[in-house]
């Protein structure tokens, strides 16, 4: 994709015949586009650059010398003006890209927190590294789509002795990696529990086990995941439930090419409203942990395989976003570590070509120059077969850790 995509330019004969006020609106409108257009964040022009832009609308250019007389019908004079218009409609687009590059910012990495952002006492910022696999884990691939849109079919990771695959409901879709927050909240309560069981032990207490099934109310998890409690929130929690509940994960172990010991899980064991406030929107939520989430955390046997999160990631906005940070907390650490564009783009899931994807990948890391992402720092580099991302823990260098390269 061409990041200088042209612009909607109304010709200068009808941008000139505009009302002041309406010349302003036209150009407000055309920076709101094109802020979209190049995920940069829209602030309204002020007069100075109000005014800058109108002046490269309408400035005269040697093109304009060559227009003909009004009504003039010489086939020479009609085609010179239809090149004069082109030339300046050309040099426009250039003027006006340009300076709405420099008044629009890059689109910030983070989303501003909701009011009143204390997070709860119980809150663990933990993400659990859950093995679906000897050698497989969560966090190896993304068991979920990374679009905040809805994703039908089926998502495969072809491995070199397993075959993943992740489908969700008909009707509901995959689970996205935003609806993850609340497998990421409970696996923060589960992890609790068991800290909490295992110190009851040591004190010599003969403690229960943690409960496979826990009750949150809704603004508990909405709080925990960082977002507003509006009445959308309530809305889209109630739908992030059911495409969690409908969607498994899959693994086919591989021998010789065949396929053999196929175990399917779901993200979370079942779900169900168990009281609704008085404008019916979900209030106390019951989860079931899956067994096997349950059972590789409770029955570990010695320290939980938990990975720190910085509380900043819910906070990022954009799916390719959170799965960078994911997959850089788990494969980097405290160090380093340095994947193939292309072998990020596999393991993600993603459903854009590989193009598309290394261009909004190239775009995030951009943003990150100036909005710095949680914890680790971004670079696109050069490599033999393509492009490498860089992952680097913003932390003094430890030269005794090398820095891992990864296919």
């Amino acid at each position: 994709m061409n990041q200088r995509r042209r612009l909607k330019l109304l010709p200068r004969e009808e941008f000139a015949a505009l009302t002041l006020h309406d010349k302003n609106v036209f150009l407000q409108e055309l920076a709101q586009s094109f802020a979209e257009e190049q995920e940069r964040t829209y602030v309204e022009l002020d007069k100075d650059a109000l005014s800058r832009l109108r002046r490269y609308y309408l400035r005269r250019v040697w093109a304009d010398l060559k227009l003909p007389k009004e009504g003039s019908e010489d086939p020479l004079q009609v085609a010179l003006s239809r090149l004069g218009e082109a030339i300046r409609l050309g040099d426009v687009q250039a003027d006006i890209v340009g300076a709405l590059m420099q008044e629009l910012p890059p689109k910030r990495v983070l989303r501003a927190p909701p009011p009143d952002d204390a997070q709860l006492m119980f809150f663990v910022p933990t993400i659990y590294d859950a093995p679906i696999k000897d050698d497989v884990n969560l966090m190896d691939v993304a068991p979920f789509s990374l679009s905040k849109n809805v994703r039908n079919g089926v998502i495969r990771y072809q491995l070199k002795d397993s075959l993943i695959t992740i489908e969700g409901g008909a009707e509901s879709g995959i689970a996205t990696i935003f609806d993850y927050d609340i497998f990421v909240n409970m696996m923060s309560y589960l992890a609790e529990e068991v800290r909490r069981y295992r110190a009851e032990e040591e004190r010599g207490l003969r403690p229960n086990l943690p409960p496979k099934v826990y009750r949150p109310s809704s603004a508990q998890i909405l709080k925990f995941c960082r977002r507003s409690d509006g009445g959308k929130a309530y809305d889209d929690l109630e739908a992030a439930l059911d495409r969690l509940n409908q969607t498994t994960v899959k693994v086919a172990n591989l021998a010789n090419g065949k396929r053999r010991e196929v175990d399917s899980r779901p993200l979370i064991g079942g779900y169900r409203v168990v009281s609704r406030t008085g404008t019916s929107k979900i209030d106390e939520i019951e989860i079931t942990i899956p067994d096997w989430v349950y059972s590789s955390v409770v029955k570990a046997d010695k320290s939980l395989p938990l990975l720190t999160l910085h509380e900043d990631y819910f906070l990022i906005t954009s799916g390719i976003g959170r799965f960078i940070y994911r997959l850089a907390r788990k494969a980097a650490g405290k160090t380093e570590a340095r994947y193939s564009v292309r072998e990020v783009h596999k393991r993600s899931g993603s459903e854009q070509e590989l193009r598309k994807f290394s261009y909004d990948l190239r775009n995030f890391v951009n943003r990150t120059k100036a909005f710095p992402m949680p914890d680790y720092d971004l670079a696109l580099e050069d490599g033999q077969d393509g492009q490498i991302l860089s992952m680097k823990r913003r932390t003094d260098a430890d030269d005794k850790n090398p820095t891992r390269t990864i296919a």
